[in-house]
C-alpha cells in the first residue's frame, strides 16, 4: 500500500497545488491510465484549493489499495460548510476577493469532485470539513 500526507496551509497561494503535483508524480510511477491520472490530480487540486481558500488550513492523505483503488481524504479546521447542497452548486462561492485576485473562486471545486470521482463523501460542521474521495482503477485509455 503506497501512503502519503500532505500539509496545506491556508491562504498561502504561493504553495497552493504543491501537494496535487507530489500526487502527480506518484501516480505517474505507478503508470496509472492518463485518464485516472487526470482525474484524480484534477480533483486533488480542486480539494486542495478549496482548504486554502476556504479554511484555516489542514491536509491531505494519498492512499493507494492493492492496485484496486485510490482514496484521497481531505481534512481541514474549520470553518465548516455550512449548506453542503448549496456549496455543490456550480458557481457558488464564498471566497473572497483577495481569493479572485489570485485566480481562485470560481464556485467549481465541489461539483468538478463530484464530477470526477468515483465516490464522494463530504462530513462538515463549524470544527472542519471532511472529504473522502475515491477513484477506482480499473479504468483504461483503450
Amino acid at each position: 500500500m503506497v501512503s502519503k500526507e500532505y500539509q496545506i496551509i491556508a491562504k498561502n497561494y504561493e504553495l497552493a497545488g504543491r501537494a496535487s503535483s507530489e500526487i502527480k508524480r506518484l501516480l505517474k510511477k505507478m503508470d496509472v491510465s492518463k485518464t485516472l491520472l487526470k482525474k484524480i490530480c484534477a480533483a486533488s487540486y480542486e480539494a486542495e484549493i478549496n482548504v486554502v481558500i476556504h479554511s484555516v488550513g489542514g491536509y491531505m492523505t494519498f492512499d493507494v489499495f492493492d492496485n484496486e483503488y485510490i482514496e484521497l481524504n481531505i481534512y481541514d479546521d474549520g470553518p465548516g460548510i455550512l449548506d453542503i447542497e448549496l456549496a455543490m452548486t456550480e458557481g457558488y462561492s464564498t471566497a473572497t476577493e483577495i481569493d479572485h485576485v489570485n485566480g481562485f473562486g470560481a464556485g467549481m471545486g465541489l461539483a468538478n469532485i463530484k464530477k470526477l470521482s468515483d465516490v464522494l463523501e463530504i462530513h462538515s460542521d463549524p470544527m472542519g470539513t471532511h472529504l473522502r474521495i475515491i477513484f477506482f482503477m480499473g479504468e483504461s485509455d483503450a
